[in-house]
């Protein structure tokens, strides 16, 4: 059987759009890491990334790659791999019973543990974007030496988008900054879960993390995508989608926000169809959440050393280029950076990180912000791929603690090491 017949069946076998955002009787399905892949599934799952009709990569690149597939398809899915001898094993028999029982959980947390308006988000939960505003109000008013919000932008809509800057309280201007957001695709819960945990820890725990910030002013963007992440919060039938909310065309809804910058826009990993996940917008920064990361790479591009944007699932730490397999002249540096951060976390936990440029060790994103802070002229830049939890995006609230902390130890070895790298002229 030729790769050619195989692609064509893979991405054909269904031509109309799924119009149910229902995933009762979905399985997602496991094939093995890179290495042990053959060329004819990769080239298959190049092309299935590509058509979220009755099949979605959820991930692939050197990690195991995880395929959720239609209740319709998943005779034809499971022949096809047989017929190529490929392994496979069944993660999830049903994603929709997953996520109902999700759903019922988090109601149930969101009762025994709401938010107080006390500057304090612990890890119990995760936490709505109003929420999430309200704490970084709430910290800036308990320390308003340390802790500055600034409404940043608006979403399609109309959300308050905000950053908040932490600062260790010594009043000197000019230092060097580190940009941090979070939230970009809408389902990844644990993102903006990571992020308020950094919050927390650079200020409520200023004697451990003194050298972070002596230095070295945060500027953190907790959601950029707010009106994708509430939408996932309304329902399980909801729960999985990713893009924007601005309408794209007459019948669909959405933009990849993470597709949409511009800088090599368009020019590979990404989807002209408007209904797809990876639909790159009708034209650069045709997003206002986009817009408002552009704006503040450019506002801190002086003086920002590291951006970082976190996002699930690998686990991976990229580096440009995501537009091409073509390396920065400055590659030695980010990987010194990445490996700080490997390593840290290697040690603490056992977890182990894929260290690479984007389209080497995942796929061609191009359009990406990682890209664009780099060659805007933060020296460092990095996409953060977060570890799966539950069917991959969708970590229960039970592993928020442990992922939160041990992300939190390998930003902290990379910040320390910029920190070294860069210090303040």
């Amino acid at each position: 059987m030729s790769v050619l017949w195989l692609v064509l069946a893979l991405s054909c076998l269904v031509l109309q759009q799924v119009q149910s955002n229902k995933y009762e009787g979905y399985k997602i399905y496991e094939l093995p890491k890179a290495k042990a892949r053959s060329a004819v599934l990769d080239q298959a799952l190049a092309v299935l990334s590509m058509n979220d009709t009755h099949y979605e990569v959820f991930s692939s690149g050197s990690q195991p790659a995880r395929i959720m597939v239609h209740p319709e398809e998943q005779l034809n899915f499971v022949q096809l791999l047989d017929g190529h001898s490929l392994n496979y094993r069944v993660l999830n028999s049903n994603v929709g019973r997953t996520l109902r029982r999700q759903f019922a959980t988090d109601r149930k947390l969101r009762n025994k543990f709401p938010y107080r308006g006390n500057g304090r988000l612990g890890t119990e939960r995760f936490y709505s974007h109003g929420e999430i505003n309200q704490y970084i109000e709430d910290l800036a008013q308990e320390q308003p030496r340390r802790v500055f919000v600034k409404t940043v932008g608006r979403s399609y809509e109309r959300r308050l988008m905000k950053t908040v800057t932490i600062t260790n309280g010594d009043g000197r201007r000019n230092k060097n900054v580190i940009l941090v957001d979070g939230g970009f695709h809408a389902r990844e819960w644990i993102s903006p879960a990571t992020v308020v945990y950094l919050i927390d820890e650079l200020v409520n725990n200023l004697s451990e993390n003194a050298d972070l910030l002596l230095d070295y002013d945060w500027v953190i963007l907790p959601v950029v995508n707010p009106d994708g992440y509430e939408y996932t919060q309304l329902s399980e039938d909801t729960r999985m989608w990713r893009k924007t909310r601005k309408p794209s065309s007459a019948d669909c809804i959405g933009t990849d926000p993470n597709r949409n910058f511009d800088f090599h826009w368009n020019e590979g990993g990404a989807s002209d169809n408007p209904c797809a996940d990876t639909y790159a917008g009708s034209n650069a920064f045709s997003e206002p959440e986009a817009q408002v990361v552009s704006d503040l790479i450019h506002s801190h591009a002086a003086r920002g050393k590291m951006y970082l944007t976190l996002h699930s699932f690998g686990p991976y730490i990229l580096y440009p280029w995501g537009w091409t397999s073509d390396l920065p002249d400055t590659v030695a540096d980010l990987h010194e950076v990445a490996q700080a951060g490997f390593d840290a976390i290697l040690a603490d936990t056992g977890t182990f990180y894929e260290i690479g440029s984007s389209t080497n060790k995942l796929y061609v994103a191009a359009g990406a912000s990682d890209d664009y802070a780099f060659n805007a002229g933060f020296p460092i830049s990095f996409t953060m791929e977060l570890p799966p939890g539950g069917t991959g995006f969708d970590p229960p609230a039970s592993a928020i603690d442990r992922m939160v902390k041990e992300t939190f130890v390998g930003i902290a070895a990379m910040a320390r090491k910029v920190v070294q790298k860069y210090p303040l002229a």
